[in-house]
């Protein structure tokens, strides 16, 4: 091994260095160079050589060859005369011309590192397979198709014999023979057929260098002559389809030609095939537009469009959809529906929609959300009143899920698959009142239908039936539920026989029935009848520890109502809803939580305090009445809320800078309520003064 030293680390220094490098006959000892930023300097330091300014710091008998790159002759001549007599010198001319072969030779290394690169790409780009052999019959060459049919790896098959990796691949006959075999068959270890072109490679003499086959997978192509053998077949399905199908279906080509038509098409519209077949999209219409030549206009479908067709003037709605084939219109597939089976489906659908909502009890106990002692009581006794059956009294504040007991203790009975008729008994007027609950017979009252009517109670048969506000029937209704309760029979209004019936009644009230029992409002023995099997649904103001629970539960069906995601609720907010009495109960809750998911931006997800303005307005007026509200001699109760409401509305009309709706909304009453709040301030003002 010989010890360089390189003087001069510009261009020619550089590669000189680098070419010295690459070969392990050179140990470079040291580069030097006056200008310490020299290129080379630079290159030596990341190479861990030696670098410096003066050459006499590393000249010693050690160093067999010294490289002058300087270029400067003067530095040549004083390297000749401090040498050692063995150490050869070599000139920097010398050093020149190695820097320039040497770049030259870099530079054709990268053309043919560029060309060869080139020439993967494209032979790896064909979906065609090509291998290559030399005379040897040894793989020299395989592309990126070829390792894929074969399903090999190009590094497991170079410098091999062919014939181990492809049989009866016939290269060597193509060696010997020097002649091109065209589109010969082969099967691949696999199964898969291929068809090959053999080429011998020669040399400008003649002679066979090595030669190629080309692979072309005809798998797909089979699978295709397949598919189009079948494809008539699939056509007389189709047809076959279309023809059974009870819809009306036309179909028309790009240009709006009659191409195909149902006899579901001709029994409608009463037009036959010769009268559609070949003819114009616009020969069945008798009144409107061509929808088959809109939509190959408009490259759209179209919906819902009504027009009269055939020579009956059928009237019928048209749903039309284009046939586009790789971007291409292709044609437009009609569907016809007669409008008259339509109205006659929709009056049906709205007639089951109508008994739906009467006779469906649409919740379980599993709906009921609370894990508060008073709650879980209440439910225990609700399921074991659903198992006998007595009549069952609901007794709790309004908006506490009074409705929801009455369902689940329906569905938790053995009556739960026969109906459940709701009734409001505040709700319908006490004249009509009367009828709706037991029926009447006909001519009982002008307007009386022909042949009577059905009460609630007759369809309720075998079912339940829940009487809510039960506190508010008249007196003479209160007689004849007496008699449903006591006798299990009713009478039908305007008439005089007796009707046995089946019913589990399930009341509600949010009043006191003893009260109303002491002040003559709510009779004695229908008092006892339906107190039989009380259950008492605790306000929400004794569980609020049930508020997070019921708040996710409420989030989720307000989230699918108005197409929202919203989490949950702060912390901040968590409290607030704790420190609040909710007099509306689980209704209130839902009140607020539903406005305050209105009021939300879409990118929000949490309720926070600042989205419930309300709830601090409404904990602030609790507090403010528990510090002011006293009752002095001579107020009576009307009188003290009076006197508070007219304090609060004040308030908040300062607050809001007297914003008439921004008020309304803060104390949730309507406009129309908070005007007439307003007006009544007014004139008492007026009164006093």
């Amino acid at each position: 091994m010989q010890n360089v030293l390189i003087v001069g680390a510009g261009s020619g220094g550089t590669a000189i260095l680098k070419m010295f490098k690459e070969t392990s006959a050179m140990n470079i000892v040291a580069v030097v160079d006056v200008n310490l930023n020299a290129p080379g300097l630079k290159l030596a330091q990341q190479w861990g050589i030696q670098t410096g300014a003066d050459w006499r710091d590393f000249l010693t008998d050690d160093v067999n060859v010294i490289v002058e790159a300087t270029g400067d002759n003067r530095v040549f001549k004083t390297l000749l005369e401090h040498r050692n007599k063995k150490t050869v010198v070599i000139p920097g001319a010398v050093a020149y011309i190695t820097a320039q072969l040497m770049e030259e030779k870099e530079s054709l290394i990268e053309k043919l590192k560029d060309q060869s690169y080139m020439q993967d790409m494209i032979l790896n780009a064909t979906n065609d397979g090509m291998v290559a052999i030399d005379k040897e019959e040894q793989v020299i060459m395989v592309n990126k198709a070829a390792e894929r049919m074969m399903n090999i790896h190009s590094e497991q098959i170079v410098e091999q014999r062919v014939n181990h990796f492809i049989l009866n691949s016939q290269l060597h006959r193509v060696l010997v023979t020097k002649q091109i075999e065209m589109n010969q068959e082969l099967v691949l270890e696999d199964g898969r057929k291929v068809i090959t072109t053999k080429i011998p490679l020669l040399s400008d003499g003649g002679e066979a260098i090595g030669a190629m086959a080309v692979f072309k997978d005809i798998t797909e192509v089979v699978e295709l002559a397949n598919e189009i053998t079948n494809l008539k077949g699939i056509q007389t399905m189709l047809e076959a389809i279309i023809q059974s199908s009870e819809e009306a279906i036309s179909v028309v080509d790009e240009e709006g030609t009659g191409l195909m038509i149902n006899r579901a098409y001709t029994r409608i519209t009463g037009l036959e095939r010769d009268e559609i077949i070949g003819k114009p999209a616009t020969a069945d219409i008798s009144e409107g537009d061509s929808m088959h030549m809109q939509v190959l206009k408009t490259r759209k479908p179209v919906r819902g469009v009504r027009m009269k067709v055939g020579p009956n003037k059928k009237d019928v709605i048209v749903n039309v959809a284009p046939v586009i084939v790789d971007g291409k219109i292709k044609g437009s597939v009609g569907v016809i529906h007669d409008v008259s089976e339509i109205q006659e489906l929709t009056k049906e659908l709205r007639r089951a929609r109508q008994i739906i909502r009467t006779l469906e009890a649409k919740y379980s106990f599993d709906d009921i959300i609370g894990e508060s002692e008073e709650m879980k009581f209440a439910i225990e006794q609700a399921k074991l009143g659903a198992k006998t059956p007595a009549t069952v009294l609901l007794r709790g504040e309004s908006g506490t899920g009074k409705e929801l007991f009455a369902h689940a203790i329906h569905n938790g009975s053995d009556r739960k698959y026969n109906k459940f008729i709701r009734v409001n008994c505040a709700a319908i007027s006490e004249n009509l009142l009367e009828s709706e609950l037991f029926g009447y017979e006909e001519g009982a009252f002008s307007g009386a239908k022909r042949g009577g009517k059905l009460g609630l109670f007759e369809e309720a048969n075998n079912g339940s039936i829940f009487l809510d506000e039960i506190g508010e029937l008249s007196a003479n209704t209160q007689a004849k539920l007496l008699r449903v309760l006591q006798e299990n029979e009713i009478v039908r209004v305007g008439g005089t026989k007796a009707i046995p019936i089946n019913v589990r009644v399930i009341a509600a009230t949010n009043v006191n029935l003893e009260r109303g029992m002491a002040e003559g409002t709510v009779r004695e023995d229908l008092y006892y009848r339906l107190n039989r099997f009380p259950i008492q649904i605790p306000s929400l103001r004794k569980r609020k520890d049930d508020i997070p629970a019921l708040c996710y539960h409420l989030l989720q069906k307000i989230n699918q109502d108005y197409g929202r995601n919203v989490e949950g609720i702060t912390n901040e907010a968590s409290v607030l809803f704790q420190q609040y009495d909710w007099p509306g109960n689980v209704r209130e809750l839902e009140n607020i939580l539903g406005r305050a998911v209105i009021n939300m931006k879409f990118n929000e997800s949490v309720i926070d305090k600042k989205h419930i303005p309300e709830l601090l307005v409404n904990l602030q007026s609790e507090k403010e009445t528990e510090q002011t509200v006293h009752i002095g001699e001579g107020n009576s109760l009307a009188k003290i809320v009076e006197n508070y409401e007219k304090k609060v509305i004040n308030e908040t009309m300062i607050k809001c800078k007297g914003n008439k709706t921004k008020v309304a909304k803060m104390l949730n009453i309507s406009i129309r309520n908070l005007y007439y709040k307003l007006d009544k301030l007014k004139n008492d003002n007026n009164d006093m003064q």
